[in-house]
């Protein structure tokens, strides 16, 4: 895996193959950063990636130059993996948390700029995770939510749903606080 672009462009990530992971492709990374860039002022906002795994979407926010991001995972080995990326990358501005996101969702007292979500596609619980991030309010008023999930699943009935792309089998919904034009 190779960071697309920022500061540390060109760099790449090697996750040990044990990693029970599926990390995002390189291509659907770069099209949902390709969307982003459109919408979002990386140096003003606040991150949190959740089911982080092998960190590549954190370390390409990073990379982007956002303020912070928040990795959350609650595999010890993915956020082993992460912190040793972010030492070997020196990067300062990555914190990460070893939680199950729905415990960590519920206690949540802070809001993020963008909250990213790319949970196991077999979670039993993956159809709530949007209802549970607008419910805690972890989005600051202009936040955006975007959830990677199989094409199993549609969120257009969702009050919050902004708009959906596909990129072969990576689906990326988009939702926000504040609902605006594509």
């Amino acid at each position: 895996m190779r960071i697309i672009a920022g500061n540390l462009k060109g760099r790449r990530l090697n996750p040990p193959a044990n990693l029970p992971v599926r990390p995002t492709t390189d291509m659907a990374r770069e099209s949902l950063f390709n969307i982003l860039n459109n919408y979002v002022d990386y140096e003003d906002s606040s991150v949190m990636d959740l089911f982080s795994g092998t960190g590549a979407v954190a370390v390409e926010f990073i990379s982007r130059g956002v303020r912070e991001v928040t990795a959350v995972d609650i595999n010890s080995a993915c956020t082993d993996y992460i912190k040793s990326e972010a030492s070997r990358l020196d990067i300062r501005n990555l914190h990460v948390v070893r939680a199950d996101v729905f415990d960590l969702l519920k206690r949540a007292s802070r809001k993020f700029d963008i909250v990213f979500a790319d949970p196991p596609y077999a979670l039993a619980d993956l159809a709530k995770l949007p209802g549970l991030v607008f419910e805690r309010q972890v989005l600051t008023d202009d936040g955006i939510f975007i959830l990677e999930h199989p094409r199993e699943y549609s969120f257009e009935e969702h009050p919050r749903f902004w708009q959906h792309r596909n990129y072969g089998k990576v689906n990326f919904t988009f939702f926000a606080m504040q609902l605006g034009e594509e």
